[in-house]
Formats: structure tokens, C-alpha cells, sequence
């Protein structure tokens, strides 16, 4: 494999988890799915519609998020909110979110060291 191909994979890989809580955050209040990425990208993290409606349907299908249909608008929109267990998660993946980061600042930090 070459170098390239590695380090884009292992970008991937760092991103997948990043994306959960990037989005579930975004959803303490409604939006739908155009929304969300035009949100998510206005603050530096790019998500194309292939990993995001698998990742919103999965979320739900797990109780965490809670989904609507609207028509009111020109045309129909899907809409997701954090679910109430949704809202109890987030606090605490918010915690350990910054428990890794604290964590990988004082590993990074000792690399740089030696």
C-alpha cells in the first residue's frame, strides 16, 4: 500500500469517531440533513452525504436521535433532533471526548520530549 493510500486510511479511521460527536452535537437543536453539512462545513469539518444519512439513520435506529417529515417547506425535509437519551449521552461524550484529547496532548508531548 502506498504511503499516501496509509495515511488517508488512518485519517479515515481518526474521523469516523470525530464525525458521531461532530454530529450529534449539531443536533441539540432540529435540522435536516443539507442543514447539518452545510453547519458541520462553515466550521471546518467536511461530510459528504454518503457518510451522513447512513450515519443519522443509524443513529436513530440506536435511540439517540428522533426524526420527522416536513412538508410545510417547498419541498419535503427530513429533520433530526437528539433523542431525550440522546441528550443524556452527549454530556457525557463530551467528557470523554475531552478526557482523549487531555490524554493525547500529554502522549503527543512526550514523543516530542525524547
Amino acid at each position: 500500500m502506498a504511503h499516501n493510500q496509509i495515511m488517508e486510511s488512518i485519517i479515515l479511521e481518526l474521523r469516523r469517531g470525530v464525525i458521531v460527536l461532530a454530529v450529534m452535537a449539531q443536533l441539540e437543536q432540529e435540522q435536516y440533513g443539507y442543514s447539518l453539512i452545510k453547519h458541520l462545513s462553515e466550521r471546518g469539518l467536511e461530510i459528504d452525504q454518503g457518510t451522513l444519512y447512513p450515519l443519522l439513520r443509524r443513529l436513530e435506529s440506536q435511540g439517540l436521535l428522533e426524526s420527522a417529515w416536513r412538508i410545510d417547506d417547498p419541498r419535503p425535509r427530513r429533520y433530526y433532533v437528539l433523542s431525550s437519551e440522546g441528550r443524556k449521552m452527549l454530556p457525557k461524550l463530551k467528557e470523554e471526548w475531552n478526557q482523549m484529547v487531555t490524554l493525547m496532548e500529554k502522549v503527543l508531548e512526550k514523543e516530542k520530549d525524547q
